[in-house]
């Protein structure tokens, strides 16, 4: 990637995983993330209870991440780190040790946008994986996200679209709320989908203009739904339950690829990347795959370890950013609506 000897040390904490990588010219060396099992039991992330279990996180995670990669701290060329957006609290702890590890090591601070670092974790140096060429479009998805993204470069990139409400990770967890399923239910619904009938219920995809997605009203057709049939039958959902999460899933994955064949038809851009922690979604990566044969997209999809929140996708930010030498300084804040 490049004749220097460029040794990153990345920190994220934009919301209840503390995490560290280290990356030497756009390989990972280690990438270590610490996750928080606290919030399972309210349901949801409590940013309160976030942040401070970074601050006891965070000294370790980087430890081990300098430790596996083998490297002493005096050898790093930059520290990056997530600016936003994402839970202030939580920013608050990584910017601020970030600042403090940079200043004491006297090397470039190189501040991160969240969003954008989920599109250019295809640019990790990976051995078998093919990167998208520039322009494509990338869609990412999480729990507190939904965009599509045009992207012209490292550092251009434009959303088309994007959730006029909620993310489709909070339709899929809450969701699964209301059928009982634990937190994150993402997961859960997506392992139930493979055993249900994705046409089992119908559900009404909304109708939103242009790119922009909305999930506010399914969630509430989902909830009308459930509750009108645990009144004919209470044991409605146990009996039903693959079924109800096979046609949650296939309705949502409906929306995002009606939204994704609008994008390449207006755009004439027909690669296509994803990112972010609903990316991890086999339901949606088989979708994407199928795209390619009927819509003739070329699809890209990251390893399963750089879709949920990592420190190796802000490493990699953090390299090209090192290479423009498009630095931070001391006084970089972190900010919780940080936009592309």
């Amino acid at each position: 990637m490049t004749s220097q000897n460029i040794y990153i040390l990345a920190i994220e904490s934009s919301c209840d995983d503390t995490a560290a990588a280290v990356m030497h010219n756009g390989k990972i060396l280690s990438n270590i993330v610490a996750s928080q099992k606290i919030h399972e039991a309210y349901g949801g992330v409590v940013p309160e209870l976030a942040s401070r279990a970074h601050q006891q996180n965070i000294v370790p995670v980087v430890d081990q991440a300098l430790k596996k990669a083998g490297l002493n701290k005096s050898q790093l060329s930059a520290i990056a780190f997530t600016r936003g957006p994402g839970l202030m609290g939580s920013l608050l702890v990584g910017t601020s040790f970030a600042k403090s590890l940079a200043y004491g090591l006297d090397i470039p601070l190189i501040d991160v946008n969240h969003m954008q670092a989920h599109i250019l974790a295809h640019f990790i140096e990976e051995d078998h994986y093919e990167k998208p060429p520039f322009p494509f479009l990338a869609m990412t998805i999480s729990g507190g996200h939904t965009q599509i993204v045009k992207v012209d470069s490292y550092s251009e990139m434009d959303v088309i679209g994007e959730t006029i409400d909620d993310a489709v990770g909070e339709a899929f967890d809450k969701s699964g709320k209301l059928l009982g399923l634990g937190y994150p239910a993402g997961p859960e619904i997506d392992r139930r989908a493979k055993l249900g009938n994705p046409k089992a219920f119908a559900f009404t995809k909304p109708k939103v203009a242009g790119l922009n997605f909305s999930f506010s009203g399914l969630k509430t057709a989902i909830l009308y739904f459930v509750q009108k049939q645990v009144k004919l039958n209470p044991n409605f959902i146990e009996e039903n339950l693959n079924d109800i999460c096979a046609s949650i899933q296939y309705t949502i994955i409906g929306i995002l690829i009606d939204k994704l064949k609008l994008a390449t038809k207006e755009t004439g851009i027909n690669h296509i990347a994803i990112g972010g922690g609903v990316s991890a979604n086999t339901g949606i990566r088989q979708a994407l795959k199928d795209g390619e044969g009927k819509f003739g997209w070329t699809t890209y999809v990251p390893k399963f370890e750089y879709t949920t929140d990592n420190a190796a996708m802000i490493a990699i930010v953090g390299h090209f950013k090192y290479l423009d030498g498009d630095y931070a300084d001391q006084s970089v804040m972190a900010s919780s609506r940080l936009k592309i």
